[in-house]
């Protein structure tokens, strides 16, 4: 089919490049002609492994294109999907401006009856919303069906997800709408639920909110496990053992982060505010979250007592590996703080080194290089479980460090390796590690 998407962000530009890829003719379409150009030349505007090779093997076989033209990228189009951003408002709604937008400029150029998919992550009442503000600009005679077809990709590994999915879900007012759209993603091979628009775009919400919850709850377990004197990695891999359960998103650590949980979860919650129901387990998710983030300065100071003038290695910017997000990562937190504090920043990250100044405005000095950041430093936190941190040996700390003393917000390291490594460990939900020779 001949397929438009409007936006190139993160969802916009998988989804074109995928959709393209299993044999459909698709024109990403953006408003910033810098990006497109950068596009056009086969050169990915995000980072996600496997992205540029693909874009660039459909763009050699004619399937994929990119404009900054709504009129050119829209012509001929009979499906059209919306993935632009849906950022959070200060109160923690869901911003639809965007949405809205790519409404209106649809409405504006099409020449005939098309249908739209709302691939945005989208308040529940968004897709009727806007096709009556499509219907209020369309030219008479067009007729537009709207459909929600919610993106369910993890940064990092967004290729892999839109090909072995769980599953798509379709919502739509009519059957007929259904169906193209199951035609459309047939060839993916992934079972599809087709239900109600409002279903679909409860379905988008209600998933990561439960995800973050596994989060949280196993960040609060953690942190009685220090308590108590359990190691939380035993007892996740107890709990997961447990069909019921399952193991996925039980990983103690320093909280999520990212584009999706946070505005998610924030947004989920005024949704029902709105409503008059108080969601007070999600509020409580993000509490947990809030804190669990600055978890790693509260051992720092508790092992410290003052870190002025203290050279701290920090390990990972972004929110996760295999990304160049800082959205909602937690060395937005943990940064500032530690140069608040007095300490002195340098930060490690193999990708997203270049983001941090845009980002982050404590004056901290980055780099690319893992070595140049242990350097002399008096103490190390890791806050991205990046393979090349994971699979460095803990002896490296004692190596170039000043004094090897480490503090793992991923539990990247076995407490047996680091035993072995005379270091100075403090890790989540696990014993810390003090040799004799440090006591």
């Amino acid at each position: 089919m001949k397929i438009a998407v409007i936006g190139t962000g993160y969802v916009g530009l998988v989804t074109g490049v995928a959709l393209s890829e299993i044999g459909h003719q698709v024109t990403c379409i953006d408003i910033d002609p810098n990006k497109v150009a950068e596009l056009n030349q086969g050169i990915p505007t995000i980072y996600e492994p496997g992205l540029g090779e693909m874009m660039l093997r459909n763009q050699s076989a004619h399937r994929l294109f990119f404009t900054d033209q709504h009129e050119k990228g829209l012509d001929g189009a009979e499906v059209i999907y919306i993935a632009v951003g849906t950022p959070q408002r200060a109160d923690g709604s869901a911003n639809l401006q965007y949405v809205e937008q790519a409404a209106r400029d649809i409405a504006k150029n099409i020449r005939k009856s098309v249908i739209v998919v709302i691939k945005s992550t989208v308040p529940v009442g968004t897709n009727l919303h806007i096709k009556k503000i499509m219907n209020a600009n369309t030219r008479p005679g067009i007729q537009v069906r709207i459909a929600s077809n919610p993106e369910f990709l993890r940064e990092g590994s967004a290729i892999h997800d839109t090909f072995r999915g769980d599953r798509i879900i379709i919502g739509a007012e009519d059957r007929e709408t259904a169906d193209v759209l199951e035609e459309i993603n047939a060839p993916f091979g992934i079972p599809v639920l087709k239900t109600d628009l409002s279903s679909s775009e409860m379905i988008k919400y209600a998933s990561n909110a439960f995800l973050a919850t596994k989060i949280s709850f196993i960040n609060e377990i953690a942190n009685l496990c220090e308590k108590l004197g359990a190691d939380v990695e035993e007892v996740s891999r107890g709990m997961g053992l447990d069909h019921r359960i399952g193991m996925s998103f039980l990983r103690a650590g320093i909280g999520y982060g990212g584009s999706c949980f946070p505005k998610d979860t924030n947004a989920l919650v005024q949704l029902a505010g709105n409503h008059h129901h108080e969601f007070n387990l999600l509020k409580s998710v993000i509490e947990v979250n809030n804190h669990q983030q600055r978890v790693l300065v509260e051992k720092m100071v508790a092992r410290f007592g003052s870190l002025k003038g203290k050279r701290v290695a920090v390990l990972g910017l972004a929110f996760k590996p295999n990304t160049d997000d800082l959205r909602e990562s937690p060395a937005l937190v943990i940064i500032p703080k530690l140069v608040e504090l007095g300490a002195e920043v340098i930060t490690y990250d193999p990708i997203a080194a270049n983001q941090g100044p845009r980002w982050i405005s404590a004056p901290a000095a980055y780099t690319k290089n893992i070595a140049k950041a242990l350097k002399d430093a008096d103490c190390a936190v890791i806050v991205t479980d990046w393979p090349d941190i994971k699979r460095m040996e803990p002896e490296t700390f004692a190596y170039f460090m000043k004094t090897p003393i480490v503090f793992d917000g991923r539990n990247c390291y076995s407490i047996a390796a680091v035993r072995k490594a005379r270091i100075e460990y403090y890790s989540v939900g696990r014993p810390d590690v003090v040799p004799e020779v440090i006591r």
